[in-house]
C-alpha cells in the first residue's frame, strides 16, 4: 500500500525560466530603434516685428503693422491684460485688462480693428467657418493645407494681411493660464503669435498699473 501511494504522487519538478535571450533581443530592439529613429528638431518662427513708422518703403511692406498687431500679458490671479498695438511703455492707459473666454480676450481679437479699417482675425474665422462646412467633402490632407492658406491670410484669391499676437507671461502668471491664452489662438484661427519675454520697460508698465 505504501508503494501504491508513493507512485500515485506526482513528482515535483523544479522549473527555471532563463531570461538571458530575451535581455539580448531586448538590448537589439533598443540598438535598433536608437539608429533608426531621427530626433525631432526644435522648430522656431521668425517673427517680423511691427513697426510705427507711417513711412514705410516698398521693400517694408512685409512687415506687420503696430495696428495689426496685439500685445498680450498673462499675469499672476488668473488676470490678463492687452495693449492694442505694440506697447507704449511711456503711457501705461494703453495697458487694459480683460477677462478670459468669449467675452474677454476673445472678444478683443475678434473685434479688433486696424488702421486699414479691417477685422483680420474675424475675416479669417468667416472663411474658417466656410471651409469647416466642406471638410466632410474633403480628406483631411487638403482641409489641412486649405487652413494653412486661410490663416496665412490666402482667402478666395486674395492675400489680406493677418493678426501677430505677441504673448508675454509674468513671472506669478499660472501654466494654465499660458495654455489658456495659447487655446485662444487656435480658436480664433490665429496663425502669427510668439511667446515672448518680460523686458524691463513690459516690467515698468506693468508696475505702472500694479500688474503681478
Amino acid at each position: 500500500m505504501a508503494n501504491s501511494k508513493d507512485t500515485s504522487k506526482q513528482k515535483k519538478i523544479n522549473v527555471r525560466v532563463d531570461f538571458t535571450p530575451m535581455v539580448d533581443m531586448m538590448m537589439l530592439l533598443i540598438t535598433f530603434f536608437m539608429l533608426c529613429t531621427s530626433l525631432a528638431k526644435p522648430q522656431t518662427m521668425e517673427l517680423s516685428m511691427p513697426s510705427n513708422d507711417k513711412n514705410m518703403t516698398e521693400q517694408d511692406k512685409s512687415v506687420t503693422k503696430a495696428s495689426y498687431t496685439i500685445t498680450i500679458y498673462v499675469a499672476g490671479k488668473n488676470k490678463i491684460y492687452y495693449v492694442a498695438g505694440l506697447p507704449k511703455y511711456d503711457d501705461p492707459s494703453t495697458l487694459k485688462e480683460t477677462t478670459w473666454g468669449k467675452d474677454g480676450i476673445r472678444k478683443v481679437l475678434i473685434q479688433h480693428t486696424t488702421e486699414d479699417n479691417t477685422q483680420p482675425v474675424l475675416e479669417v474665422m468667416k472663411a474658417k467657418a466656410e471651409l469647416d462646412l466642406k471638410k466632410d467633402q474633403m480628406p483631411d490632407s487638403v482641409y489641412s493645407k486649405e487652413l494653412s492658406q486661410i490663416k496665412r491670410g490666402e482667402i478666395n484669391g486674395q492675400k489680406i494681411q493677418t493678426m501677430t499676437v505677441i504673448i508675454k507671461a509674468t513671472d506669478k502668471a499660472s501654466y494654465k493660464n499660458v495654455v489658456d491664452a495659447l487655446d485662444e489662438m487656435q480658436i480664433c484661427s490665429i496663425g502669427k503669435y510668439v511667446l515672448d519675454k518680460i523686458s524691463k520697460d513690459d516690467e515698468k508698465l506693468l508696475k505702472a498699473k500694479a500688474v503681478e
